[in-house]
């Protein structure tokens, strides 16, 4: 357990209180006790700070508000809280070795410290760098490379030549590699387009559970240095994800498509294929990006909620739309010649 002093100095923060105090969890400010640290960063939560009994708390300045217990003033405390809540992970890490029910085929390069889960399986050629941990029912095709201390959870598929840089977490379920949807139409019937190209993902990129990244057709999909991906993400054949970019749940990226690096996504955005969008752009949920983005912005689209009956009279009169727009025209015909 971590004292109260070895938090402080964690997080570069400053420390007002007791220095040896024994912090045993972390929790929200409403949940907190004495042997608890919590953290504040919106100035909605200050009322809460005059209940909040942690043993020690991240603020900043601008939010401290005459709080009279022990704190570690800190810049971000958001921040903070992200670096404290690795203390407090309970999260097992694998056995180091290879079980003995998984199955190593010829050629399989491993490094110092791997750790290879039951009933895996270890593709042709495969390199696992130092600390990778391969959970349970992992399937790594032939040629993949796994950088160090890469996490590639149970039930997780990577097709053959997948590139992973280090630092990487790979959620369960989670296949990467598969075939792009890539088909050429003749005369009414589908013929296949090899998929030859590879998924390439930087280092410390993390995937949520069940994404599906499709390898390239001729270039590589790319996933950049320090991505971040939510769950249920499709991300289809050339597309490159810039660095440092956040995708949140449910969001399509379709082929070819370019996203600048530090972009954000919200929940079911869809990104239309063979476009490019602007680094640092912003689009908010269910955003339908159809052309390209060229300057950094906020970008929306769809429609918030409303009562049902308002929806269905909307719905009514956009219909209309077309009808009353020749009525306009025909009316502006009208005018034009009587003012001749």
């Amino acid at each position: 357990m971590p004292t109260s002093a070895e938090i402080a100095h964690l997080v570069g923060g400053e420390l007002h209180g007791t220095k040896d105090k024994l912090i045993k969890s972390l929790r929200v400010i409403d949940q907190s006790d004495g042997n608890s640290v919590t953290f504040i960063s919106d100035k909605k939560f200050i009322p809460a700070l005059s209940s909040c009994k942690a043993g020690v708390l991240l603020v900043n300045e601008a939010l401290l508000s005459g709080y009279s217990g022990d704190y570690i003033l800190v810049e971000d405390p958001y921040l903070a809280f992200a670096k404290v809540s690795v203390l407090f992970d309970p999260e097992p890490r694998g056995t180091l070795g290879v079980h003995r029910t998984a199955v190593i085929e010829d050629f399989v390069t491993m490094g110092a410290n791997v750790s290879v889960g039951a009933n895996a399986v270890i593709g042709k050629g495969v390199v696992l760098e130092d600390g990778c941990t391969i959970g349970s029912n992992v399937t790594i095709g032939d040629q993949c490379h796994i950088g160090e201390d890469s996490i590639i959870y149970s039930g997780v598929t990577l097709y053959h030549q997948v590139h992973m840089g280090k630092n990487c977490r790979i959620h369960a379920g989670t296949v990467l590699g598969s075939h792009g949807f890539g088909y050429a139409n003749s005369q009414g019937e589908w013929h296949k387009i090899s998929q030859i190209g590879r998924v390439i993902i930087g280092d410390d990129v993390e995937i949520g559970a069940n994404c599906a990244i499709d390898r390239g057709a001729i270039e590589d999909t790319v996933i950049e240095d320090g991505v971040k991906i939510d769950n249920l993400v499709h991300i289809a054949h050339n597309v490159v994800i810039g660095a440092h970019s956040a995708l949140a749940g449910q969001i399509g990226v379709s082929g070819s498509t370019h996203i600048g690096h530090h972009t954000m996504a919200g929940g079911q955005a869809g990104f239309a294929g063979h476009i490019k969008t602007a680094p640092g752009s912003v689009f908010t949920g269910q955003a339908m990006i159809t052309g390209n983005v060229e300057k950094p912005g906020v970008y929306s689209s769809g429609i918030g909620y409303m009562p049902s009956k308002d929806w269905r009279k909307m719905v009514a009169r956009l219909r209309r739309l077309d009808e009353l727009s020749k009525k306009i025209k025909a009316l502006e015909e009208i005018s034009k010649n009587g003012s001749e």
